[in-house]
């Protein structure tokens, strides 16, 4: 198989329904086709209200994994959040063992899957789930699309037939009935409030597939709304369906009976749906099973694979499992995954190797929540999540309480795999990673406030994250220097107050609305001690406001007998104010950064200086390989479009013309504006694109499926 190097980027193909199948499919399995059982028997009636209170402690490591993911949205997940934030060996130890808890978890779904499968067909259940684990494998390999598509089609087969259930159940119980007492399971804690807090902490790992979605968070489309949101609506649906499911259970199954079943679901099934005909009742509760597990297994695949993959990338594990195949998956990483899986399947009694697997998921648990405190105590500028954990730091701190203590609830074994994982994740580290590496966590930002030392290539690496997560809006910044206020002036003494009128002034020529004026005035004001040198002579500052849909820039030059009478800028040459819209995060830093990457060339200042007018200062701006300018004949697919309006000019995908000289004059292109055969255009796109428009090299549409040939 032809593999390419790791610097290929995963695809961005999930949407907010794929985020959604993740995360429900990753949940419902064994918590609800094996464990209500097993949870009834220690505390009876009150088994639903475990299963929801459990659904509540699931939302603090919920908002601190969607703030995390939000803010560096990378293959890993919990490894990646943790590395960054407080260095690689955290980094490995939530890497490995992630990855080692999901893989038995996977595992142990597609033994669950075998064992359903077995209820109407004769089949060995270890062989079946290896061969189910070698195929969910193969469908990872073909790529993402393929793997959520499969995904979607199980989750929403699940969920429909889980809500027919619980209808039904309602409709058998009565809906006003629900939640009362069965005499016949006993008080309604009927081990006590001690019994019960235990059944909290073992129904809570029902919960904690959720997450795993983080894991493939880099193929995410706009994470910043996608990934909370699909996490929320994910967790809204187990919650309801546990909590109701599990009373209808207590409702419809005689105590032994339901106390002593592996399927409880089918076997409540059997009471209640015996009036339909063909067993068909009890075989879609089967065909619920099935898709239940087998969605378990397939997103446990695809986000277990993730971590060796973001690993790989980072030297902690042999780099050749961050290569992506020809399917643009991590092939290798899945397939040393699935061999993992096969063996784990073999070799082990895997129902008792999950289940301590659910202790060190707790452990990281705990972690995520410290990694939010640890990347907010850094004070690290890059660190933009697009989504923000409510309550801090209180709700981090009652997230890491209860991981802890469910840990110890899960007994002295649990605690005993857990150090053993972590162990194992140290040593490996010790002995084969860290005399590769520099890189430190945003720990180190904190111990440089106390007055140690700090990491710098942490904040590069979010300024490039940041980058990525804006990729939809690359093209802002050349649109913004095309209609960007440019202003020389040559003499005089120029200081705050001075730089404020001439600001106010602009934003009255440049905005129609006083509400538009007012606000630009009133952000810039907001940030007028904070000048942001970005070269020797360019100053910056910068600030975001709701009111405005799009970045605008105001820049300020000054001549050699102009002076800047302004603390720590005197020496500049060039002041620029920007503004920019709160959404998406980042893009003001992300606009700031192509100035300073603009700005810091070796050939920038004798070619800004040199400028002689507007257009001039805005092409030195420009990004050569995202601009073009020349007459209109130096474009030929263009020249051919001269008399028509904007609106209906034929470009290449990524092209935008921004700005035209005509007779002397520039103008910034609406709609209607006329091109004509004398102007001189700015042109701004990908440099692909922009090299197909210079060289002819595309097609225009002449009417309804008429093409003209460029070349003709």
């Amino acid at each position: 198989m032809a593999i390419e190097e790791e610097t290929q980027s995963l695809k961005k193909n999930l949407t907010l329904f794929d985020v959604y199948a993740i995360s429900t499919g990753a949940m419902f399995s064994s918590g609800l086709f094996l464990l209500p059982g097993i949870a009834a028997s220690f505390t009876g009636n009150s088994v639903w209200l475990a299963y929801l209170l459990a659904g509540f402690l699931i939302l603090p490591a919920m908002y601190c994994i969607a703030e995390l993911s939000t803010a560096m949205p990378k293959a890993g997940g919990t490894y990646y959040f943790l590395d960054r934030a407080m260095g690689p060996l955290m980094g490995t130890i939530g890497g490995l063992g992630s990855w080692v808890a999901v893989v038995f978890k996977s595992a142990f779904a597609l033994v669950g899957m075998g064992a359903y499968l077995g209820i109407y067909l004769d089949l060995p259940i270890t062989l079946t789930a290896c061969l189910l684990t070698i195929a969910f494998g193969l469908i990872n390999i073909f790529g993402a699309k393929e793997t959520t598509f499969l995904q979607r089609f199980l989750v929403t087969t699940l969920v429909v037939l889980l809500i027919a259930f619980v209808i039904m159940g309602l409709r058998e119980t009565g809906v006003a009935d629900i939640f009362t007492r069965e005499p016949g399971h006993g008080a309604f804690f009927k081990s006590g409030l001690i019994g019960f807090v235990s059944t909290i902490g073992l129904v809570f790992v029902s919960y904690a597939g959720l997450t795993k979605v983080a894991s493939v968070a880099e193929e995410i489309q706009n994470p910043d709304r996608n990934i909370p949101l699909g996490m929320t609506l994910s967790l809204i649906t187990a919650t309801v369906i546990y909590t109701l499911g599990t009373a209808i259970l207590i409702k419809i199954l005689e105590p032994q009976a339901l106390y002593s079943s592996l399927t409880p679901i089918a076997d409540a099934g059997r009471q209640f749906l015996a009036w339909v005909p063909y067993d068909l009742g009890v075989i879609l509760i089967v065909v619920a099973a099935i898709a239940a597990f087998a969605s378990t297994g397939n997103a446990g695949i695809m986000s277990a694979s993730r971590y060796p993959y973001a690993m790989a990338k980072d030297k902690l594990v042999p780099e050749r499992l961050s290569r992506l195949g020809k399917y643009g998956t991590p092939t290798l990483a899945i397939m040393m995954t699935v061999g993992a899986m096969l063996a784990v399947l073999m070799l082990f009694d895997v129902a008792s190797v999950a289940k301590l697997a659910s202790a060190f998921q707790l452990l990281l648990f705990g972690m995520v929540c410290i990694a939010v405190i640890v990347m907010r105590e850094s004070q690290i500028p890059t660190y933009k999540p697009g989504y923000k954990a409510p309550f801090y730091p209180w709700l981090q701190i009652t997230g890491i309480l209860i991981s802890f203590w469910l840990i110890i609830e899960m007994g002295i074994i649990a605690i005993a795999f857990t150090g053993m994982v972590v162990i194992g994740c140290v040593l490996w580290y010790q002995f084969y990673a860290s005399g590769n590496l520099e890189r430190r966590g945003a720990i180190f930002h904190i111990h440089e406030r106390l007055g140690h030392q700090r990491y710098e290539g942490l904040e590069q690496e979010l300024m490039t994250i940041i980058h990525d997560r804006t990729q939809e809006e690359n093209l802002s910044y050349e649109a913004l220097i095309a209609r960007s206020v440019m202003m020389d002036f040559r003499y005089g003494i120029y200081d705050f107050r001075h730089i404020g009128e001439i600001l106010k002034e602009q934003a009255g020529v440049k905005f129609d609305s006083e509400t538009d004026i007012d606000i630009i005035n009133e952000a810039l004001k907001k940030e007028k001690h904070t000048l942001h040198p970005i070269s020797a002579g360019v100053h910056i500052c910068y600030n975001t406001t709701e009111h405005i849909n799009s970045p605008e820039l105001f820049v300020l030059r000054f001549g050699p007998r102009a002076k800047v009478n302004i603390p720590g800028a005197t020496n500049a040459h060039t002041l620029m104010f920007l503004l920019a819209p709160t959404k998406p995060v980042g893009l003001d830093l992300r606009i700031v950064g192509h100035l300073a990457e603009v700005v810091q060339d070796e050939n920038f200042e004798a070619s800004w200086l040199a400028a002689k007018s507007d257009r001039h200062m805005n092409e030195v701006l420009m990004r050569d390989d995202h601009f073009m300018h020349g007459p209109l004949e130096d474009f030929p697919g263009l020249l051919k479009q001269a008399g028509q309006k904007i609106a209906d000019i034929n470009l290449p995908a990524s092209c935008h013309i921004v700005m035209l000289e005509r007779y002397g004059q520039i103008i910034v292109p609406a709609l209607e504006t006329e091109l004509r055969t004398s102007d001189e255009v700015a042109i701004i796109g990908e440099p692909i694109d922009l090299k197909n428009l210079r060289e002819g090299s595309f097609e225009l549409m002449d009417g309804p499926g008429e093409t003209i040939d460029d070349d003709e």
